[in-house]
């Protein structure tokens, strides 16, 4: 199949799913032991960007439950088999480097001690584009059942979350809205009280998605379609890339996934991808290197220098819930009484899913 081929099938396939409004970023699910994002069975690694994403996509419309997917050899390499008459999946993705043999001055192969082949990595001229069929777990026979994934208790998660936020570097204020934002201009993410969340997952995943905007500051990932006007093509594609990434943290974090008020990006998601089919690719791309942003975070020590509280303008409240979180104990908060709206910013921001 061709590039462009490729490309407009991806992108009519999610814009039926955007209209039917099943894409996989726009669809709420909670916390769970069972991996969401697919993942090679064999290797047990990720896909990847845009092949994440249709694999999600081609997982909806045929109604697989599975996040596993393999190539047919694959299936084989693991006594399983691909059951008869089912077709498989095409994928495509970039090669920038490859693997060549290492000869020495007389051309003759270099072997290690067990006299198997060296190799040494190159970088390509130019990038090639490889495809591949894989099919789901659900087409195969003799798959082992699907573990259950090691999951965080809901302390250490939330912990990690405290973490990242922690050393992001934005300024997070609280005050008693029902939207969170984030302003550009500010470099600055503003959020509902955290008393106004019914339990701490939603608090983590709308903190988390407005500091996926926040990555894309110049000092940062310097996104050039952040901070754009609300209700602009380049807004929709800023809130696309936030929407996808917030969908991959939540999956690696276990944190479960609320999209908002995804409605008032729909019809501009829509418009961008019937315009520039290849937007899809670029978007899954922007949104990996966003989550891979903020999920490094996690595994810095705290920044040093500036207390965590000075960072967060509820201090007592936060002390609150971070003790709560080091005793590993569920909180359970009180709805807030009053939720004006939220002041105008260059990110006109969320519904944060207060209250739930």
């Amino acid at each position: 199949m061709a590039n462009n081929d490729y490309a407009q099938t991806v992108a009519a396939s999610i814009i039926k799913q955007l209209e039917d409004g099943t894409a996989p970023w726009v669809k709420p699910w909670e916390p769970s032991d069972q991996r969401f994002i697919p993942y090679n069975a064999v290797t047990g690694k990720e896909y990847q960007g845009g092949n994440a994403l249709w694999l999600m996509v081609a997982a909806e419309n045929k109604g697989y439950a599975d996040a596993r997917w393999m190539t047919y050899k694959q299936a084989q390499g693991i006594d399983a088999q691909v059951m008869k008459g089912e077709r498989g999946t095409l994928i495509q993705y970039i090669k920038k480097f490859d693997q060549v043999p290492i000869k020495n001055d007389q051309g003759q192969p270099v072997r290690d001690g067990e006299g198997k082949q060296l190799y040494r990595t190159v970088e390509l001229d130019r990038p090639r584009i490889f495809s591949a069929v894989v099919f789901n777990g659900e087409q195969i026979s003799g798959l082992a059942k699907i573990e259950a994934r090691p999951t965080m208790p809901a302390w250490e998660r939330h912990q990690a979350a405290e973490r990242i936020m922690d050393n992001s570097g934005v300024p997070i204020t609280y005050k008693p809205i029902d939207r969170a934002f984030y302003s550009f201009t500010q470099d600055a993410v503003t959020m509902p009280e955290r008393v106004q969340f019914k339990t701490p997952d939603p608090f983590y995943a709308t903190a988390l998605h407005e500091l996926g905007h926040a990555t894309g500051h110049p000092t940062r990932l310097n996104r050039p379609d952040l901070g754009t006007p609300f209700g602009s093509a380049s807004y929709a594609r800023e809130e696309l890339r936030a929407e996808i990434a917030s969908l991959m943290i939540a999956d690696r974090m276990g944190i479960g996934h609320d999209p908002g008020q995804h409605a008032a990006y729909v019809g501009g998601w829509i418009k961008a991808l019937k315009e520039e089919p290849r937007e899809i690719f670029r978007a899954a791309a922007d949104a990996e290197k966003i989550a891979g942003y903020l999920t490094a975070l996690q595994q810095q020590k705290a920044v040093q220098g500036t207390p965590a509280e000075a960072r967060h303008a509820d201090a007592p409240e936060r002390g609150y819930w971070q003790k709560a979180i080091e005793n590993g104990r569920q909180i359970q908060a009180t709805e807030a009484a009053t939720r004006p709206e939220a002041e105008s910013q260059a990110h006109e921001g969320r519904r944060a899913g207060v209250g739930r």
